[in-house]
């Protein structure tokens, strides 16, 4: 029997899949499931990710076939018809996209045949079985990806040199997503390379259907999106290379080098522009040396989150901050390859740190292991404690830092105490708002 989760942070594959489409431009997801999904995980979307809300059509807004009990007697593909219908007259989009939820899964409709009544019309009707009981949020994001990839990316033989693809950064699971695209497209083209990223800011549905003319694909994980990456592979002959979400310069400098090295850009050009990020980035953070030192704002930290944040903020920390990040909890479910690839990213540190990884999915089980990592004083003169600390999560970390008395500084999803617009994390600039918002908590704390 599997385990139980205590108050997962994640949603269900067609969590996962709504949330995909719906930031996709002019993207109309319809629901094909009972009443009570559409509703429910609106909120979980919008509520817990920094009431990001349902675009033009989400939230509140979804169109869904609402099966009822007649419909699971003798059949949902009739309703889900009619709702496909109805959608295409009211709806103004220009992709629909038609996801399962677990009570049509259960008793067999094939939505793809369903779907497939509407092939050749105006426009393009997609369908994917997103079913919850096999995977969360991420699986509905991969399943979204590699349907798109298959069956609306147009295919091209020639490829452009000076153009790539990337993802990997799941929206409304990553918090600020939408601003962590920008930075990163926007670091790209200083390399010299238009980048589609599908849903980011100013991009249409074009930059996904010609995406096959690019040269390489960049997955900014690695635990997500690489079977999409693989898929897309496989159709459109593009390669992929995975890299790490990148947070301040030693982050940054990485994937920068990383991905010119993969594209052939001449290594001085690479150096060249890592010494003009940083002759930009260091005297903001010189700015407070003598009130570092004078205050010791110094930290032991602990990072709690999914894979891509947790490596991310801990190299941030320890080798930008110069703080001792030595727990990190990665709060994902992770197959054994996954596990070791995730691992592998928590080395190579500029500090010499060697930071504790440890998976584990409940949020109840974050105090134990702070606890264990630096156990309670029993009285000694000097005792090495979790004082002063910090932690960086989610929300649900709020009573294990109300317990322990330090700053939490929420990062990660779900994040339901913060309004997030257009703010990022990634890259140099993303670096400099994370160092200023992890001391403004340490000064507000004092």
């Amino acid at each position: 029997m599997s385990p139980v989760i205590e108050r997962p942070r994640y949603v269900c594959a067609l969590g996962g899949a709504i949330g995909t489409i719906q930031s996709l431009p002019r993207a109309i997801p319809i629901l094909h499931s009972s009443s009570g999904c559409g509703g429910n995980l609106a909120g979980a979307l919008s509520g817990a990710s920094g009431y990001n809300g349902g675009n033009y059509c989400g939230g509140q807004a979804l169109p869904s076939s609402n099966v009822s009990e007649r419909d699971i007697v003798f059949g949902g593909e009739g309703r889900l018809g009619e709702q496909i219908e109805n959608t295409l007259k009211v709806m103004d989009g220009d992709l629909y996209f038609v996801v399962t939820g677990c009570m049509v899964e259960m008793i067999g409709d094939n939505v793809h045949a369903v779907a497939k009544r509407f092939k050749g019309g105006e426009l393009p009707v997609l369908a994917a079985e997103t079913v919850s009981f096999k995977g969360n949020s991420y699986y509905g994001y991969g399943i979204v990806l590699e349907t798109l990839f298959r069956e609306f990316v147009e295919s091209s033989p020639v490829k452009d040199a000076g153009t790539v693809n990337l993802w990997g950064v799941v929206p409304m699971q990553d918090v600020f997503w939408k601003g962590n695209l920008g930075v990163l497209k926007d670091l790209l083209k200083k390399l010299g390379f238009e980048t589609n990223t599908f849903f980011g800011q100013g991009e249409t549905l074009d930059n996904l259907k010609n995406a096959a003319r690019s040269s390489l694909n960049i997955v900014v994980s690695d635990a997500y999106g690489i079977e999409a990456a693989k898929v897309f592979e496989e159709v459109h002959d593009v390669p992929y290379l995975t890299v790490q979400m990148p947070i301040g310069d030693h982050g940054t400098s990485r994937f920068l080098r990383t991905v010119g090295k993969a594209l052939g850009v001449d290594e001085f050009k690479v150096e060249k522009l890592i010494r003009e990020e940083r002759k930009a980035y260091y005297p903001y953070l010189e700015r407070l040396a003598d009130v570092y030192n004078d205050l010791d704002f110094q930290r032991y930290a602990t990072v709690v989150g999914d894979p891509n944040y947790t490596q991310a903020l801990t190299r941030f920390l320890a080798d930008d901050l110069g703080w001792l990040p030595e727990l990190v909890v990665v709060t994902d479910i992770l197959d054994e390859p996954q596990r070791e690839r995730v691992l592998a990213t928590f080395s190579d540190y500029e500090s010499g740190l060697i930071p504790e990884v440890v998976f584990d999915q409940d949020a109840s089980s974050i105090g134990g292991h702070i606890n264990r990592h630096w156990p309670q004083s029993h009285g000694q003169k000097y005792h090495k404690g979790f004082s002063p600390g910090f932690i960086i999560g989610s929300v649900m970390e709020r009573d294990t830092a109300e317990q322990f008395k330090v700053p939490l500084l929420p990062v990660t999803y779900p994040i339901s105490n913060r309004v997030v617009l257009n703010r990022a994390y990634a890259g140099y600039s993303g670096g400099l708002t994370l160092a200023e918002d992890i001391l403004s908590l340490v000064v507000s704390h004092r």
